[in-house]
């Protein structure tokens, strides 16, 4: 099992580091559908493409001012974990290891790397059932949620992650952006707003076609005409649209600032399209856009080993190597490696700021009440030669918040009033301190089943 002693000690508040620097129909499988383009299991996961090999325009992030040593930001999303399921036990940090059902506390019993047997309930209505006004205490809805849901995951089930958590800068009061699932939260890590979702979009049950066609779902403008999500607007009043929009999101920003940036996603044709945020952005997927700045997830390693990343990448996994519950938090893990070591052994390492967290809570007890307008709480691990060592945030953040650093790195302007208000993140780093080396990390050797197998459900 590894340490758990964190290297830095006692935790000191430093002042801000910036004031010390001065339209396709084949689209994502849904989980009774089969997946399709899965390649053979292989020790290198996420480095073999399984589309043609399309890649950004390579420029030289020298190019572009910025107001800290920071030239490239991978801001990696992957899947469904709250803070307490992963990080409850470590030192430092605001964790806990049991939990309330109802007015009976219970311990968090050991969980599972590998995969769970189905997925937990996470939709609007359940997050805030669970959430019961701060109570905290709805998680254990049903015996299979008594059970998996008060689950928590030990250090050795988790050991990579544990171990940049100790180098590295893990952030306990880190919150999703919308007391939800999914769909909304991938909207706020690209625009800082979900254009009033606050769920999944939805098929339409009473169409006969739409439940007999067999046709998997998409999150995006690409979807079938009978898939909508519910968005509330300003005066309270709630439509059925669909899961297309036109909001500025943090890539036009930086287009309009002349600065490059990149989304790694699944493909229409395979699991995890739908976590594909600009997918849902009519002015990039509904025009060229899409081909200059959407690239497969599969190309994403053997693009880091070329140098081809841009200044900005944000990046989702397959649903395979999501961690999503129904798959193994083993393969994915592993996959989360391969990107931060190809990361680490690159000549962007240097100048590099990876911010690595999990989309929403997806079902998994968390303690801490979120503040009013954020969702549950999840974890954030800050990577970078400039991250402080061993250090444990507890800033209040958000997804908003990667954006607010993205835009003041860059000396561009907020998208919305919630990066606005949003703290930047620099408490995370040490621009003073000299670039740390790399320090890769090597894969784990013991998951469990196949990394390519069909979920039981899918949201």
């Amino acid at each position: 099992m590894a340490s758990v002693t964190l290297r830095s000690g006692k935790r000191v508040r430093r002042p801000s580091a910036w004031g010390a620097i001065g339209m396709s129909l084949t689209v994502m499988v849904a989980c009774t559908a089969r997946a399709s383009d899965r390649p053979p299991d292989h020790p290198d996961i996420s480095a073999t493409p399984t589309v043609a090999p399309l890649v950004p325009r390579v420029v030289n992030a020298n190019a572009f001012a910025t107001q800290t040593p920071i030239r490239h930001v991978v801001f990696v999303v992957k899947e469904n974990r709250t803070f307490d399921e992963m990080f409850g036990r470590f030192p430092g940090a605001d964790g806990a290891t049991t939990g309330m059902v109802g007015d009976r506390r219970v311990p968090l019993t050991p969980g599972t790397d590998g995969a769970m047997p189905f997925d937990l309930l996470h939709d609007e209505e359940r997050a805030l059932a669970d959430w019961n006004h701060g109570r905290m205490d709805g998680f254990g809805y049903d015996a299979y949620a008594r059970h998996w849901a008060y689950t928590q995951l030990w250090p050795d089930q988790i050991p990579n992650y544990w171990r940049w958590g100790q180098e590295f800068v893990l952030a306990d009061r880190f919150f999703s952006s919308e007391n939800g699932p999914s769909f909304p939260n991938h909207l706020y890590a690209i625009g800082a707003q979900s254009a009033g979702a606050g769920d999944n979009p939805k098929r339409d049950r009473a169409n006969p076609f739409a439940m007999a066609s067999g046709l998997p779902k998409s999150w995006g403008c690409d979807a079938p005409m009978w898939v909508h999500v519910r968005v509330t607007r300003r005066d309270g009043s709630s439509a059925w649209v669909p899961p297309c929009f036109d909001f500025e999101t943090a890539g036009d920003l930086l287009t309009g600032a002349g600065v490059p940036w990149a989304s790694y996603a699944a493909t229409s044709s395979q699991l995890g399209y739908i976590w594909s945020g600009f997918d849902a952005i009519r002015h990039v997927r509904e025009t060229p856009a899409w081909g200059e700045h959407v690239f497969p997830v599969d190309n994403l390693v053997g693009d880091i080993r070329r140098g081809d990343l841009p200044p900005m990448t944000w990046v989702t996994p397959r649903f395979e190597l999501s961690e999503h519950p129904d798959f193994s938090m083993c393969h994915g893990e592993n996959w989360t490696t391969q990107v931060v070591d190809a990361i680490m052994r690159s000549p962007m390492w240097r100048d590099t700021a990876i911010f690595l967290t999990w989309d929403d809570f997806g079902g998994f007890y968390d303690h801490v009440p979120p503040p009013p307008g954020m969702g549950m709480r999840v974890p954030l691990l800050v990577i970078s030669p400039y991250a402080r060592t061993g250090y444990v945030d507890h800033t209040t953040n958000e997804f908003s918040s990667v954006l607010r650093f993205v835009e003041r790195n860059w000396g561009m302007p907020a998208l919305t009033s919630r990066d606005s208000a949003a703290d930047d993140l620099a408490e995370a780093f040490d621009f003073a301190q000299s670039p740390r080396p790399p320090d890769p990390l090597p894969l784990r050797t013991d998951c469990r089943g196949p990394i390519w197998t069909t979920p039981h459900r899918a949201g």
